[in-house]
């Protein structure tokens, strides 16, 4: 059975739904990742750009407020919190779950420059949340759950 695994960051447009794409894409056999935001924004054309090119379409999903999720009744084996520093102290806290764990990772909302500067930011900020999943999954997947 899949562990379900919840990726929330403050608007749900970029760096958990970078997150939650990849931890499916990556460890699908095992996770079955969703992702939701504080204030759930739009999704940010530099995810769908940055995911597209190493081929994980994201550009259908939308983005959703943490509040739902909760009000739904999933129950998540981890919670992953993807704000950065900065905003570590707004990621909400979601009750109910096995493990709570908190990644670090720049905003690509705050990104500044032109949209090539911006893309290649956000590139490097999807390339350390992928090899954050892949080190993750490799630790979990062989040696059970983490806390």
């Amino acid at each position: 059975m899949k562990q379900k695994v919840l990726f929330i960051c403050v608007h749900n447009s970029a760096r958990s739904q970078m997150a939650a794409a990849l931890l499916n894409h990556r460890c699908g056999d095992s996770f079955e990742a969703e992702s939701a935001g504080l204030e759930p924004g739009r999704l940010n054309p530099l995810a769908v750009e940055t995911l597209r090119e190493i081929g994980i379409d994201i550009s259908n999903n939308q983005t959703r407020a943490v509040f739902d999720v909760f009000k739904s009744g999933k129950l998540f084996a981890y919670v992953i919190t993807v704000c950065d520093e900065s905003e570590a102290e707004g990621c909400p806290v979601f009750p109910g779950v096995a493990a709570r764990l908190h990644w670090s990772f720049p905003d690509p909302s705050k990104l500044t420059g032109s949209h090539e500067e911006k893309l290649a930011g956000t590139r490097k900020i999807r390339d350390q949340i992928r090899d954050r999943i892949e080190g993750w999954c490799r630790e979990v997947c062989n040696s059970g759950p983490v806390s």
